[in-house]
């Protein structure tokens, strides 16, 4: 952990707790993100004292009482963000290198006119710097380059999640990724002459956004061979930055000069042919601009209006426009769901987590829904929120919660989803829901959710990896049946014989495949890992990392299994009945930890669960199509050494932040 240098938690469902004290331990620290994690208390002014500590994000949490910057703060240090926050006063100290945003704390309610009580937008201004180029006139649309050439580049942004610097005002760090980027376009792989980076910044989602030009060697423009090289080498990230970058994606834009220079002019045609083609052309090409600026001024607008709302086209009724067909799924308004809710009262308040408030309605029907509104911090992007329900929309599983609807209107984000009675499967395990969840019952439950699962895996298309599996996301319905939830970190394998998704590590500490944290490859042995943790959750009924001690581990070394009972019997739950058949629990037992396998090969499919766990109960006289009757702290971030995530060091940093059932 001493080497961790980017560290974002955000948006995770971890009870209140006081700011941990051993982040001010963290001497490789740079930037430490924790949107919306319910941390309370006051900020340890050691804190800001880390020698490389550039950004601390911290919005959305309940931080209070007095912020209090030391005197020996990093030189590094750019950006503190408080905001949404209960920051009743600040010790001021002028003269401050850096930015502090307090905007939307108790102490910008008297002084709102103060700087830190907004927020400046800063212009970073870099640009590649050209070789001594002499005075040179392009002709339209042309661009000149780095190297002083009149070229068509081939344009786009990189969108870099996770950089270990917060400066970007440091020239060094662009010309290392432009020289990076250069050699690894390597004329005779590529055609390229040369790379151009401009306007850094952050985005509100605190990723570093660059504007690339990539030059074409030897002619003025790409033929289509060369675009899809680049395309493929930044899409795909076959390109590797330099490591202080993280992991990146690229926003490519369309390329229209493919046929550029490519028209001669025939030698046979006279002069007064051509200077009669001209005039006669000249009317029509007045014409056609007038006609070519309207046309494109509407297509503007259009546009415009589908990226701030890719709803506006859509007719509700007959599920037209510019949607695809969202079947079984209704589009509601927001008077419809305040309607439902009883005006969103404290009465049909469920809970909330990282998306926001969750709230009970019913419909005319009198068919239940839970409804979750995202709060503004954890809006989702227009085009981003459609695709959300268009994924949402696809799931037809009686072990997967359906999505019923959606809201995307008067800037609400609201998903709508049918009603679990019984509440999540952790709250059955720690008592608070007072269901008892005998042997057969687990079993049961353990198959739903392996089914559920396997549905996402093995019969959706393009598949979902869920990414977060947990008790927390399994719910229980009325007759105790499981329901995969919350997809709110699901990733869809567009490439499926590709076999994994490069993507940025986020999960839960406890349930996340170390293989994944350590390679951020993201593949379905990943949920079967988080599977096989929650298999030990319903023998144990323990969280995961309980003080310092992580349960996969524990079990793992207790384990004999001479003995009936693995040995183990002093970590099973006192709930289970005592009449449980032996061989049932060895076979559970050894499943689980096929799940936990280290290496993600060696780990079962989840249809290969789902007989297993269907054996099992054979084993027991249960019947695996029958229903069940009822009588009735997550992680998101990045390691830069890619160390492992249970290790003991890593074990006790988490302690700082976990509680025990």
């Amino acid at each position: 952990m001493n080497a961790l240098n980017y560290l974002d938690m955000s948006n995770n469902t971890f009870s209140s707790a006081d700011f941990p004290q051993w982040f001010s331990t963290l001497q490789s620290l740079t930037t430490l993100v924790m949107e919306n994690t319910q941390l309370q208390g006051e900020i340890p002014p050691t804190l800001f004292s880390l020698f490389q500590l550039q950004t601390v994000n911290l919005r959305g949490n309940k931080i209070n009482g007095t912020l209090n910057i030391a005197s020996n703060y990093s030189s590094q240090l750019k950006l503190i963000d408080l905001q949404n926050n209960s920051i009743d006063s600040y010790t001021v100290r002028h003269g401050f290198p850096f930015q502090i945003i307090l905007m939307h704390n108790p102490v910008c309610y008297e002084e709102g006119s103060e700087d830190y009580c907004g927020i400046s937008q800063t212009n970073f201004g870099y640009s590649t710097p050209q070789e001594n180029c002499l005075k040179t006139q392009c002709s339209s649309d042309q661009i000149l380059s780095p190297t002083c050439k009149c070229a068509y580049p081939y344009t786009g942004d990189l969108f870099f999640r996770a950089p270990s610097f917060s400066d970007l005002t440091n020239t060094s760090i662009y010309e290392s990724l432009q020289k990076s980027m250069l050699s690894s376009f390597s004329p005779n792989q590529v055609p390229v002459d040369s790379v151009s980076l401009s306007n850094p910044k952050k985005n509100s989602e605190y990723y570093l956004v660059l504007h690339l030009q990539v030059f074409p060697f030897g002619q003025d423009h790409f033929n289509r061979t060369g675009i899809a090289t680049i395309g493929f080498a930044l899409s795909n990230q076959t390109y590797k930055p330099p490591p202080k970058f993280g992991p990146f994606f690229f926003n490519g834009e369309s390329y229209k000069y493919f046929e550029v220079g490519s028209r001669g002019t025939h030698k046979s045609i006279t002069k007064g042919i051509i200077i009669g083609a001209a005039a006669g052309g000249a009317v029509l090409l007045i014409l056609s601009v007038i006609i070519g600026v309207l046309v494109c001024q509407k297509k503007r607008d259009q546009e415009a209006i589908r990226k701030s709302n890719p709803f506006a086209t859509w007719d509700s009724i007959k599920d037209s426009g510019g949607v695809p067909q969202l079947k079984g799924v209704k589009c509601f308004t927001f008077e419809e769901l305040k309607k439902y809710t009883n005006n969103f009262s404290e009465s049909n308040y469920i809970g909330s987590g990282g998306y926001g408030k969750v709230y009970k309605g019913t419909l005319p029907d009198g068919q239940l829904i839970a409804i979750k509104r995202a709060e503004q911090a954890s809006k989702q992007g227009a085009l981003e929120f459609k695709t959300e329900i268009e994924i949402l929309s696809r799931f037809h599983h009686k072990n997967v919660v359906s999505l019923v609807g959606f809201c995307f209107r008067q800037g609400e984000q609201m998903l709508v989803y049918e009603f679990i009675p019984n509440g999540s499967l952790k709250e059955s395990l720690s008592g608070k829901s007072g269901i008892k969840l005998d042997w057969k019952r687990r079993l049961r439950i353990a198959l739903g959710a392996a089914r559920g699962l396997q549905y996402l895996h093995d019969h959706v298309d393009p598949p979902i990896i869920h990414r977060d599996i947990k008790s927390n996301n399994i719910l229980l319905d009325e007759r105790l049946n499981a329901k995969v939830a919350d997809f709110g970190l699901s990733k869809t394998m567009y490439e499926p014989d590709k076999g994994y998704v490069s993507t940025q590590v986020k999960g839960t500490m406890g349930y996340m495949d170390p293989e994944y944290y350590t390679t951020q490859q993201l593949t379905e042995k990943s949920d079967v890992y988080s599977f096989g943790v929650l298999l030990l959750e319903l023998i144990t009924a323990r969280s995961p990392i309980v003080r310092g001690k992580y349960i996969v581990k524990e079990l793992r070394q207790a384990i004999d299994k001479s003995k009936d009972m693995y040995n183990i019997d002093e970590f099973v739950d006192p709930a289970i009945p005592s009449n449980m058949t032996p061989i049932s629990f060895r076979k559970f037992v050894d499943l689980a930890f096929t799940c936990l396998e280290d290496a993600g090969a060696n780990r079962p499919t989840m249809a290969e669960v789902v007989k297993e766990i269907e054996n099992i109960m054979e084993i027991d006289g249960l019947n695996s199509c029958a229903e069940s009757r009822s009588t009735s702290v997550s992680h998101e971030g990045t390691s830069a050494t890619f160390d492992h995530p249970y290790s003991e060091e890593s074990l006790n940093r988490y302690n700082g932040v976990t509680n025990s059932r």
